[in-house]
């Protein structure tokens, strides 16, 4: 039962959810009419051999879908999320900062990163990455379009990486029709999180990587294009447990 002195805090709590929605889930409609994306460029990306990481589909307990991935760039704290290539294979992109300081202060992220991509066959998908050494950055894309009044359905889906192994994931197909529009808005998303080394302290930082895009077609003929978009970051996974 919630004591007088608790109901105004869960009543902030919730307030703090639902604006995090209305400005995280608006993101594309705010932003793709004006932004002015880059030609595509055939800038190739060597791969170090050290970077890898620990992925799974939640950060505060290990599921039997953890696992050990190798990446092309650095996806961690102890380096700088801007530095991650802007352009790789058919996709090029461009930052898009966040304006609204709300949100800094309600997430109050280490480091945040928010930027749109483009292939040659005129598909975007939205890249967000929020970084931080506690759990208040991290809020569950399913409570965010819940509290915007999305109606939407959940599940998990395994991306197989070109030299082998797959890297697991959850997704998330919501609908909403807007004011004054004639059909429902649609996204896909695909999220998981990233760990710089198997003992997954907090201290040393976890990172989400969030893809949001329209559907085209299927929800699994869309996972299949954030398929292409993964595959060019992280290049071989091995699963831990299970």
């Amino acid at each position: 039962m919630l004591t007088e002195s608790s109901q105004p805090q869960r009543r902030s709590r919730v307030r703090q959810v639902a604006v995090l929605a209305l400005l995280l889930v608006a993101v594309p409609f705010v932003y793709l009419p004006q932004i002015e994306l880059p030609l595509w460029g055939q800038v190739s990306v060597d791969q170090p051999n050290d970077l890898v990481y620990i992925a799974d589909l939640d950060f505060w307990q290990r599921s039997n879908r953890e696992t050990r991935v190798d990446a092309v760039a650095h996806f961690d704290l102890a380096h700088d999320l801007n530095n991650v290539p802007l352009t790789i294979g058919d996709w090029s992109g461009v930052d898009v900062p966040e304006t609204n300081q709300e949100v800094m202060i309600l997430l109050e992220p280490e480091q945040y990163l928010q930027r749109l991509y483009q292939n040659s066959a005129g598909q975007y998908i939205w890249l967000s990455m929020i970084g931080g050494r506690s759990s208040q950055p991290f809020h569950a894309p399913d409570i965010c379009y819940d509290a915007d009044g999305w109606q939407y359905n959940l599940g998990s889906q395994s991306m197989g990486l070109a030299d082998g192994g797959e890297l697991y994931g959850l997704w998330l197909e919501a609908k909403k029709r807007q004011p004054g529009e004639q059909i429902d808005t649609e996204h896909i998303v695909f999220y998981f999180y990233l760990f710089p080394n198997p003992e997954r302290r907090l201290s040393d930082g976890i990172v989400l990587f969030k893809l949001t895009s329209p559907r085209y077609g299927s929800v699994q003929e869309t996972l299949a294009i954030h398929r292409d978009f993964i595959q060019h970051f992280f290049t071989r996974a091995e699963k831990r447990n299970g």
